[in-house]
């Protein structure tokens, strides 16, 4: 925080001397300068440089990957399977469980894959003996302090873990990033798979995606205080698993829940009230 603040009150003439500990801006003050010297900033800085303070509002719940999204491998599938897997993955990094999440062995980096590939018989053994510790962390970590732990720890993956060290997700060193440069792409409403833009004016929504997410991508401003997912939201609003073809109001936003699956909400088309 002081190194962004000294760089701030440095481009605007504003560095007091080097005993004047006590002009030293809070955080809600520097957010504030920022925002008032948005024409001497170029537009890409200031939008990187107000992620940057709003990350310690944030905590890695809030942009973690549900533990029904994370891909991984069942050591106790056949081995056929899992070379299928592997082959197919589209993820550099996999956690290898047993039975579910709750119990990973290891994080197996697929570089390491092509000295088994040579081998005359891969097996389970040889695959476990490349896979690397499980690194977890509480979820209430707030952003900013996990984007250093990834630093300190030289490591890219983390799985969040609950009060009772149930694993609820993971969260990467690409997902924080993101949180400050945004999207790795032009047009992020567009190439967000779990968003899709409709003619009329609306979306279709994945029903898992985060309330942060769609606030980011949407330029919206749904209720994310409790819960994180849109299906949470709905669920939360309903106090039930609604069935298809439900609507309901949010707060200047209307939702359809178009379908439920497996009591999750899995697709919802939402638009913006006044649109």
């Amino acid at each position: 925080m002081n190194v962004v603040s000294n760089f701030l009150k440095r481009a605007l003439n504003l560095l007091p001397g080097r005993n004047n500990n006590q002009q030293q801006l809070s955080p809600d003050e520097l957010r504030t300068v920022v925002h008032d010297s948005g024409a001497r900033i170029p537009p890409k800085r200031h939008g990187m440089l107000l992620n940057i303070l709003d990350l310690e509002k944030a905590t890695v719940n809030d942009i973690l990957v549900p533990r029904n999204d994370v891909i991984g491998l069942d050591i106790d599938d056949d081995m056929d399977e899992i070379l299928d897997q592997i082959g197919n993955s589209q993820h550099t990094l996999m956690p290898i469980y047993k039975k579910d999440l709750d119990n990973i062995i290891g994080m197996l980096h697929l570089r390491s894959m092509g000295r088994l590939l040579k081998l005359e018989h891969v097996n389970k053994a040889a695959i476990l003996r490349e896979t690397s510790e499980p690194y977890y962390i509480p979820e209430s970590t707030p952003l900013h302090t996990q984007l250093f732990n990834f630093q300190n720890k030289k490591m890219r993956i983390a799985f969040v873990v609950d009060e009772f060290g149930a694993v609820q997700g993971l969260v990467t060193l690409e997902d924080i990033l993101e949180e400050i440069v945004g999207e790795f792409t032009t047009d992020m409403a567009d190439a967000n798979k779990d968003i899709t833009g409709q003619q009329d004016g609306s979306y279709l929504i994945d029903g898992g995606t985060s309330i942060r997410e769609i606030n980011r991508v949407l330029n919206w401003a749904l209720d994310g205080a409790g819960a994180k997912t849109l299906n949470g939201l709905l669920t939360d609003k309903l106090q039930t698993i609604p069935d298809t073809s439900v609507g309901i109001d949010l707060d200047g936003y209307y939702a359809e829940i178009i379908l439920t699956k497996d009591n999750v909400i899995r697709t919802v088309k939402m638009r913006a009230s006044n649109s």
